[in-house]
């Protein structure tokens, strides 16, 4: 979280009140009130449920915005907003994220802005996906700060993304624009859960980075490195996950390494096309494979020079995201701000 005040969000007033940011996920459900200079207060969290309906997994979210409300600068709240794990349509204000099976389009705008209500605080209300969330945060407070057209992405158990574009947040009609994971960059590629075929996300993610090198013959072992027979995958203890593919390539593994080149070759390729589409001059990436670092990294910058040839777009920057954990609830607070300029106390 930043301890030096920072501009508010382009839209903002500057007298602007705090924003009410939650983020919702597959393993947690977290609440803020985010000040116009970045800062949070009253942070709060719960463990996403299991194992309830769609009911019970709301009551967590009002678990949340209730103990929000027990801050003594509730009352001051301009606005709030709501970044969840998707597929999110903010048409609607409905998600139905991958990992929380008991909600399939549900109404969960609706249902936090009458929470909100509950306790005292008729706001306007915004829901952002986590990809978009993650872009308006990294734009206010990190690695796209001062560029006025970026690419935002999130390479972790799938591939999600973000725009900027003349320094505003481009969620689109539903929600969704920037949703890179799901351009195609091999035609005669793999069947994608999406039903189309060489998806980057299915080339990219974190799970396809694991499920190709096992297929290729890597073995998972305690130290990270090593082949062998897919077959033998897991025996020992050994991390199957993209992980443990990244530790076996800094190893000097070759499958693992093949497993990242190829994975940087589909994300240099949609960042490519991305931005000869729209003239972006940054693609900032994080998620759990980004943590890979260079492995991840070197292979995206090498293959760009053979994708990214044109003079508008030959010099974009790949650049790792900044803000970690604190993406989702700053990105959240940023989302509503940058989608609802009007607001202010």
């Amino acid at each position: 979280m930043p301890t030096a005040p920072f501009p508010a969000p382009r839209g903002a007033a500057a007298s602007s009140g705090p924003t009410v940011a939650i983020d919702i996920g597959g393993t947690k459900i977290a609440g803020a009130l985010v000040h116009p200079d970045g800062t949070m207060t009253a942070t709060t969290r719960r463990p996403t449920p299991r194992g309830v309906d769609a009911d019970g997994v709301m009551a967590a979210v009002a678990e949340v915005v209730a103990e929000l409300s027990e801050s003594p600068l509730w009352s001051a709240a301009v606005r709030c907003g709501i970044g969840s794990a998707g597929p999110v349509d903010a048409s609607r204000g409905t998600v139905s994220p991958v990992n929380i099976g008991a909600w399939r389009e549900f109404p969960v705008q609706e249902r936090v802005v009458a929470e909100l209500a509950a306790h005292g605080a008729d706001l306007p209300t915004v829901l952002a996906g986590d990809g978009v969330a993650m872009t308006a945060a990294e734009h206010w407070l990190g690695a796209a700060r001062g560029h006025a057209n970026a690419l935002c992405m999130v390479v972790s158990t799938g591939v999600g993304g973000g725009l900027i574009l003349n320094n505003q947040l481009h969620p689109g009609p539903t929600g969704n624009a920037g949703h890179i994971g799901h351009i195609s960059v091999a035609f005669d590629g793999e069947p994608c859960v999406c039903g189309s075929r060489g998806c980057v996300e299915s080339i990219a993610s974190g799970t396809a980075i694991a499920r190709w090198a096992l297929d290729q013959g890597w073995t998972p072992s305690d130290t990270g490195s090593g082949t062998g027979s897919a077959g033998s995958a897991g025996a020992g203890g050994g991390d199957a996950t993209a992980a443990g593919v990244a530790a076996a390539a800094t190893a000097g593994d070759p499958i693992a390494l093949a497993a990242f080149d190829r994975a940087g070759r589909a994300l240099a390729a949609a960042i490519a096309a991305t931005a000869t589409l729209v003239e972006t001059d940054i693609a900032v990436i994080g998620g759990g494979v980004a943590a890979a670092g260079d492995t991840l990294f070197a292979p995206i910058r090498h293959h760009l020079a053979a994708y990214a040839t044109l003079s508008f777009v030959k010099d974009i920057q790949v650049v790792p995201a900044v803000l970690g954990t604190h993406a989702g609830l700053i990105g959240a607070a940023a989302a509503a701000t940058m989608l609802l300029p009007s607001s202010s106390s």
